[in-house]
């Protein structure tokens, strides 16, 4: 496509986030599809969690076992449903999907005298939401760009999700007493609506303004891409680099979990309120690393350093500040590196981790990668929370001696992200 009779405002956005005249649509659509996706979760997120405090920790540690094995049962019937679904109906029918389940569980709960099961069950199937349509979205915008595309637009569209997380718990925070803890599945569920059409309009924009829709090992838009429910299990253990994509996420889900260990020991001694202040800090400066990030680093990155050292640039930096954590086990270091891993991996990992999926076919991105964003993920959580407790509870290790062990971690999450990366490049 060129980009004749560009305007002022095009040239600067061109300048500041390297979006091209003609991608400023899609760009901009995209953004709004990640941004309102995340809305709907962020909305549904403070009634989940406000479900918990009902529960003992035995109760709770139950639920997060039943997740992950649930999510390995969710993503093996998406298997089933990518195997018959037309692509062009596929992210619409997931979307959808989850939708009605919300309006369902609202239903559900108002007909029921006493909703303890139904509670544990809504909590179960919004944290599967939490990733699992995310995913899909990267599916989705792996098969809508480029990879040369993906590098320069990836960062400025991932933004949009943390505005989403910053908009969505908003409606909660102000009509919660108006609306009801309930009634807000219901709008949670219109919000996710939205992004039905939205879809359609990105995929007419992918063959009308990109100019991408006759890209390599595409499958039609009308047809299904086939094959059995299980088949991106085996597409993930035969590919060494999405193999290498799972050990790098495997060890970002480690690096999250010893942070948050070490956050909540370090703030042991402070009172709830002082804790909530900590935690609304780094949630309001992840954010704004984020949009900073992803609008005007990430694309210069990638673009000129390449793949490999994007994604080893977070694990490095992460890697010296628990380093430094080992040393000086104080709560403000442990806090800066928390903004860091968050934001960092927001706008910079995981739009770099997301680029990976356009050197790959289409049957991959839409099979095997939600094995890796959700069955791999959960499977993370479970392993490392109980690492950590092994460490402190069995080893006796303290703040510096967690700390260390987690740099080890990060040391080789780096070295995954550089190999991945090169391997992704070099094969093109």
């Amino acid at each position: 496509m060129n980009d004749q009779n560009e305007g002022p405002l095009a040239r600067l956005i061109n300048v500041l986030s390297q979006v091209r005249p003609h991608e400023i649509k899609a760009t901009f659509a995209s953004f709004a599809l990640v941004l309102i996706l995340m809305a709907a979760y962020y909305i549904l997120r403070p009634v989940r969690d406000a479900m918990s405090s009902d529960w003992s920790d035995a109760e709770l540690s139950v639920l997060w076992t039943i997740n992950f094995f649930f999510s390995f049962a969710v993503v093996a019937a998406y298997g089933a449903a990518v195997s018959r679904i037309r692509l062009k109906n596929l992210v619409p029918t997931v979307y959808g999907f989850f939708a009605l389940t919300f309006v369902a569980f609202y239903l559900v709960s108002r007909a029921l005298t006493t909703t303890v099961i139904i509670d544990k069950a809504f909590y179960v199937w919004v944290s599967v939401f939490s990733l699992f349509p995310v995913s899909v979205f990267w599916s989705l915008m792996a098969d809508v760009y480029s990879r040369e595309q993906s590098k320069r637009l990836f960062g400025v569209i991932t933004t949009g999700a943390s505005l989403g997380a910053m908009v969505g718990p908003s409606i909660p925070l102000l009509f919660s007493d108006l609306l009801g803890t309930y009634n807000l599945m219901l709008v949670a569920a219109a919000v996710l609506l939205l992004t039905v059409p939205m879809i359609f309009y990105i995929e007419r924009l992918k063959v009308t303004q990109l100019g991408n829709a006759a890209a390599s090992g595409f499958a039609e838009p009308e047809r299904s891409l086939g094959g059995n429910p299980l088949a991106g299990f085996k597409l993930l253990l035969s590919n060494p680099m999405l193999i290498g994509i799972a050990l790098f996420l495997f060890c970002y889900t480690g690096i999250g979990s010893f942070i948050y260990f070490e956050l909540k020991n370090l703030m042991a001694d402070y009172s709830r309120a002082e804790r909530t202040e900590y935690w609304a800090m780094i949630d309001l400066a992840t954010n704004t690393l984020t949009i900073v990030g992803g609008l005007f680093v990430t694309s210069r990155l990638a673009t000129r350093l390449g793949l490999g050292l994007t994604l080893a640039l977070i694990p490095l930096i992460v890697m010296m500040g628990l380093l430094s954590v080992a040393m000086v086990p104080a709560l403000t270091i442990v806090i800066i590196l928390q903004v860091f891993r968050r934001g960092g991996n927001y706008a910079i990992t995981r739009p770099a981790r997301e680029m990976l999926f356009t050197y790959v076919d289409q049957e991959t991105r839409f099979k095997a990668k939600q094995i890796i964003d959700v069955v791999v993920y959960r499977g993370g959580d479970v392993f490392w929370s109980w690492a950590f407790t092994l460490l402190t509870a069995v080893v006796g290790l303290g703040v510096a001696g967690v700390a260390f062990v987690g740099a080890c971690v990060a040391a080789v999450w780096a070295m995954l992200g550089w190999t991945v990366g090169q391997r992704a490049e070099g094969e093109t």
